[in-house]
């Protein structure tokens, strides 16, 4: 636990978890431009709490030493993460629960104030069906593997929350 101490308070750790952002979002963009996937109002919302992910990241990358950038970067990584396994839990039951009563939307909703779909509509822009299971790996549709991705993440961060708490060895 000390090891993962010192690690949160590195640069390393936090470019590292910034790399694994990038490598999903990577592959989500060649899911939908280079396959042909079109995503979902689901994966949309999904690929914004990976951002959300990546935004912790920096923030604890900035100054991973200084305890109030540590924390807020862990805070936003927990809450992004929790906010992308809700997601991804609610996206698998839209395709092995299907339901006329309990659909996605049609159109992403995004704040007035933050138009993703509309400033960046080849990554934010919404077009395919949530119900529809359109990719598999290993016998796991992909919100599926989002749900173990954005678990992974909890599990990851309260190991690293739990070593803050494991400071200096006493003396």
């Amino acid at each position: 636990m000390q090891f993962l101490n010192s690690f949160s308070k590195s640069r390393l750790s936090w470019g590292l978890l910034l790399l694994f952002v990038i490598f999903f979002e990577a592959c989500a963009l060649f899911f939908q431009h280079v396959m042909k996937l079109d995503p979902c109002v689901m994966c949309i919302y999904e690929r914004v709490a990976m951002l959300g992910v990546g935004v912790a990241a920096l923030v604890g990358l900035v100054a991973p030493q200084n305890i109030v950038f540590r924390w807020l970067g862990l805070a936003g990584w927990g809450a992004s993460a929790y906010w992308g396994l809700a997601l991804a839990n609610e996206h698998v039951g839209y395709q092995f629960n299907p339901s006329p009563f309990a659909t996605c939307d049609l159109f992403v909703r995004f704040p007035e104030w933050a138009p993703l779909n509309q400033w960046v509509p080849w990554m934010f822009e919404a077009t395919g069906d949530c119900s529809k299971v359109v990719w598999t790996f290993l016998g796991q549709s992909m919100p599926q593997w989002l749900v173990i991705i954005f678990a992974a993440n909890l599990v990851a961060l309260v190991v690293i929350v739990t070593a803050q708490f494991v400071g200096k060895k006493a003396a």
